[in-house]
């Protein structure tokens, strides 16, 4: 069964039942971590996903409510005798801190290390990321406040697709990362520097063309559910859901 689960939800600061946003894609041949929070292992274990079958780990950006999680991720995987490779893919600016921070830890001095390849990806508009049988994901640059990468998720053998915003000011990249799709998933911080309101991702959706609207990356210290809706909704005509942490999107057959 394919599908997307959101594993954390909330913006920056993460909050009683809301991790900081990130997700999993579980498809027949891959299973791809969408950024690296909290404790992985254990988010992985709650939706029933074993840890050696995560695949992919791809990385938005660089920014600890998007990769503090990482070190924990790796160093489990090692304790619990993970030896398949896992690969991670994220922009040259992500993956050369990503170097820095593990050296930290002395990674490559972990006896019985698993292998991790690390995918540098252009900053180019709808650079193929990874391809299987029955995904594809494209990156695009988006605008955020250090190079930052959405996501389109393409199942190809179900014909259905996926836009992921991550953190962006409205950017016609993500217009293009989710046109002609089914779903968008947008961030909905407020319309704060490097970010989005719930009514622009409203906007983004409409120009888009998608069916449905998940906003995500949201904040319920500063703003209230309802409003948050509503904002979304007068700008975009189709259904709008606000993302919750262990909510799933099952991808039709």
């Amino acid at each position: 069964m394919a599908r997307v689960v959101f594993l954390g939800t909330a913006s920056a600061v993460a909050y009683e039942g809301h991790q900081n946003t990130h997700l999993v894609v579980e498809g027949d041949e891959h299973i791809i971590l969408v950024d690296c929070v909290g404790n992985p292992v254990l988010r992985l274990q709650q939706i029933g996903i074993h840890f050696n079958d995560l695949t992919d780990l791809m990385i938005t950006h660089f920014h600890p409510d998007h990769v503090s999680g990482l070190p924990l991720l790796l160093m489990n995987m090692w304790l619990l005798g993970r030896e398949r490779p896992l690969c991670v893919y994220g922009s040259p600016h992500s993956m050369s801190r990503i170097e820095k921070m593990m050296n930290l830890f002395d990674w490559e001095e972990w006896p019985d290390m698993f292998p991790v390849v690390l995918h540098r990806l252009p900053m180019n508009e709808m650079t193929q990321a990874l391809k299987s049988d029955d995904i594809q994901i494209f990156t695009s640059p988006v605008e955020h406040l250090i190079p930052t990468l959405g996501l389109r998720i393409e199942f190809t053998t179900k014909d259905f697709v996926i836009g992921y915003s991550c953190d962006t000011d409205p950017c016609p990249q993500t217009v293009d990362l989710a046109s002609d799709g089914d779903i968008l998933i947008h961030e909905a911080a407020g319309a704060l520097d490097g970010h989005s309101s719930p009514a622009e991702a409203g906007e983004i959706a409409q120009k888009a063309g998608v069916n449905k609207l998940y906003l995500i990356h949201y904040s319920l210290y500063e703003q209230d559910v309802q409003t948050m809706l509503e904002e979304a909704r007068k700008t975009f005509s189709g259904e709008v859901i606000l993302a919750e942490d262990f909510m799933e999107i099952a991808i039709p057959e």
